[in-house]
């Protein structure tokens, strides 16, 4: 999926904040609820120390594999108590019932979500889609490069039993750091679908994004353009392979890895097919505000709301698209963000000082990927594809919408 809602993993660090209250011995201990937005449900968990010091406390987000996320704003008075994470504009504000329970409130970029919290970790969720048996089928661990950018990555290569050579297929995963089984919520789509298509005669190559599992390189100055890079080296890897028929291997992308799959297919000759999983027709600005709009109305946002959040971030869309110059787009954007600010059009975490919001803004919008994301429009590049395309999106996807991009 496109860029989460919500972005935890570079925060995981120690922190501590003090007790405001003598109350705090209430709410010692882990506390699990789940966090349900318009698109998915979330289960977290709060977990709070009582020290000398006041309160130490920490968030985890199981589902996403984010562990230890620093609070670093607790504050309990009475029975009542306030967490807030500044880096992503989180605050969960809370009361105390009957010591086994906190009733309360999540706060994210200005958006609230009812959420109740619960004394003691979440229940484990038995996921049914994995396969519940051994594999039928030989399994192998693969390394593989991509000369260009001197990277070794890391994956699995399962294949069928009998006599190759077999049709291939390489699965590329949507955006932000992935596993090799795309591990999200508790689910593992690429093991799934792997599992699936080699018991039915294909070979299938999975792997771990750069700076991920036991893949090298760094993950967080990528774009997609070298996300790519590595399909086609996972591609060009299977093509060594005696097992392999070349002439019928090709990739099938989730989300971003089925805009990386038409970007190849369009400049490429290595790929003999593709498929597009909630692949993208249209550009990045359009499909981000295509998904504030419709997660804004399916989490009950009113009209002038979401106008709102639309007008603003149309003008930080075109401030992205201004320019091919990094530093121009950032001076551009700080010194729209600060008037943004001043006219009270950011939200922020309480606290949070002028300059320490358009930086958080920055960060997250200024990145390698979230320009390349915001500039590229595929239209270009499916125009140009030669080679079989399956293009399938869920009617109910609220991230990439089938109703403009099945068309596009």
């Amino acid at each position: 999926m496109f860029k989460n809602l919500f972005l935890l993993a570079s925060l995981l660090a120690s922190f501590a904040a003090p007790a405001q209250d003598v109350n705090g011995k209430r709410f010692e201990g882990s506390w699990s609820g789940t966090l349900r937005l318009p698109t998915v449900a979330i289960d977290l968990v709060f977990n709070i120390n009582q020290t000398d010091t006041g309160l130490h406390a920490s968030m985890d987000s199981p589902d996403q594999g984010a562990l230890g996320i620093a609070v670093k704003e607790v504050n309990v008075k009475h029975d009542s108590i306030i967490m807030g994470i500044p880096e992503i504009a989180m605050v969960y504000r809370g009361k105390i019932s009957a010591d086994t329970a906190i009733l309360g409130t999540f706060t994210q970029h200005g958006q609230s979500f009812e959420m109740n919290l619960s004394k003691g970790a979440p229940k484990k969720v038995k996921r049914p889609q994995e396969p519940s048996t051994a594999p039928n089928y030989k399994v192998e661990e693969v390394v593989f490069y991509n000369k260009a950018a001197d990277i070794q990555l890391a994956g699995t290569l399962s294949i069928p039993n009998g006599k190759g050579p077999f049709p291939a297929i390489v699965l590329v995963s949507g955006s932000g750091p992935q596993d090799r089984d795309e591990t999200l919520l508790g689910h593992k789509p690429f093991l799934v679908l792997a599992d699936y298509f080699t018991n039915n005669g294909f070979a299938v190559l999975r792997y771990d994004d750069r700076g991920v599992g036991a893949s090298g390189g760094v993950f967080e100055t990528a774009s997609t353009a070298d996300f790519a890079a590595d399909a086609l080296a996972a591609l060009q890897y299977l093509h060594t392979r005696k097992d392999i028929n070349k002439r019928k291997s090709g990739i099938m992308g989730h989300s971003e890895g089925a805009q990386i799959a038409a970007m190849l297919a369009a400049h490429q000759k290595e790929p003999s097919f593709i498929v597009m999983l909630a692949g993208p027709g249209m550009s990045g600005d359009q499909i981000l505000l295509q998904q504030q709009e419709f997660i804004g109305k399916g989490s009950g946002a009113s009209d002038s709301a979401i106008a709102q959040t639309l007008r603003l971030n149309k003008q930080v869309f075109e401030i992205m698209r201004s320019s091919k110059d990094t530093a121009l787009i950032r001076e551009r954007m700080t010194l729209f963000l600060n008037h943004a600010y001043n006219d009270g059009l950011l939200p922020h975490a309480p606290g949070q000082s002028k300059e320490e919001v358009v930086a958080a803004y920055n960060s997250e919008l200024l990145t390698p990927w979230m320009i390349h994301f915001v500039q590229y429009d595929p239209q270009a590049d499916l125009k140009q594809i030669k080679i079989p395309v399956l293009a399938l999106i869920g009617a109910k996807d609220m991230q990439v919408l089938a109703e403009y991009n099945i068309p596009a």
